[in-house]
């Protein structure tokens, strides 16, 4: 059974950083599109960043682009997720999720491919 597990979240002020941990178990880390999606309260759920486990490729959405930066640590079967200066409109449940075989573009062109889910942790940027 694959299991992902976020961690990471807080509270924060604008301007601030968090670094989000994606642990996942159940599959072998080789070829998985992994991706980090949020939703605030009262908004669709978007995708914010995505990595492939297979060869390090990546993809951001624009809002995030230049602040935040998504890792893999394929020994620990983790990817991260790096945020820097932080905005109230950055507030949201921020959750990861995988699809296996796909590539990072899947995030935005077919995000119905991503599988299986984490609980999710939140993030609260005050102004």
């Amino acid at each position: 059974e694959v299991q992902l597990v976020e961690s990471g979240g807080g509270l924060v002020q604008a301007g601030g950083s968090l670094r989000l941990s994606c642990a996942a178990s159940g599959l072998t880390f080789d070829d998985y599109a992994i991706g980090w999606f949020r939703q605030a309260p009262g908004k669709e759920r978007e995708g914010v960043s995505c990595i492939s486990t297979g060869d390090g490729s990546t993809y951001y959405a624009d809002f995030v682009k230049g602040r935040f930066t998504i890792s893999t640590d394929n020994t620990k079967n983790t990817v991260y997720l790096q945020m820097t200066n932080l905005k109230p409109e950055d507030t949201a449940v921020y959750y990861c999720a995988e699809a296996r075989g796909y590539i990072v573009a899947a995030m935005h062109d077919a995000p119905w491919v991503f599988g299986s889910w984490g609980q999710g942790t939140q993030v609260t940027v005050s102004s």
